[in-house]
């Protein structure tokens, strides 16, 4: 009699927690690539320049590969602890990113525009490729 007045009681998604990590793997993949681009692209007009990409490009794709395993390290879990879970894996990576960024820059004398260049095309891979990423991936599918 229920399941007339509410047709989603009582169904399992079979998506799981690890199609989320392979999902966030996939993207941080992604990011590794357009880092190792720019800093080829940056290689150009010297291997100083590369580095000083592959340090700003590799700060925030560490910084997301972190977030991606504080969200989903713990495997299924309640609602306010998975939500607790992203939120310390998203402060995790920007402290990775600051301090990733500040070492290059302050610390080691890297070229500040590679530096930065580097972060943002790993941080624009980041956007661009969800949308690639999501387009593969199958919808969300129950059971009865």
């Amino acid at each position: 009699m229920l399941a007339g007045l509410f047709p989603n009681v009582g169904l399992r998604v079979l998506n799981s927690a690890n199609a989320g990590r392979q999902l966030a793997l996939r993207v941080v993949a992604y990011q590794a690539i357009a880092t190792l681009a720019t800093a080829l692209a940056c290689l150009m007009t010297g291997p100083r320049e590369a580095l000083a990409a592959l340090a700003g490009g590799g700060a925030m794709t560490l910084g997301s590969l972190l977030a991606a395993w504080g969200a989903f390290g713990g495997g299924v879990e309640s609602g306010g602890m998975a939500l607790g879970r992203l939120l310390l894996g998203t402060a995790v990576k920007w402290l990775v990113v600051v301090g990733g960024l500040y070492l290059a820059m302050a610390v080691w004398k890297l070229p500040a525009v590679p530096v930065l260049a580097g972060a943002a095309i790993a941080a624009a891979a980041f956007v661009v490729s969800m949308k690639f990423v999501a387009a593969h991936r199958g919808k969300t599918r129950t059971i009865a």
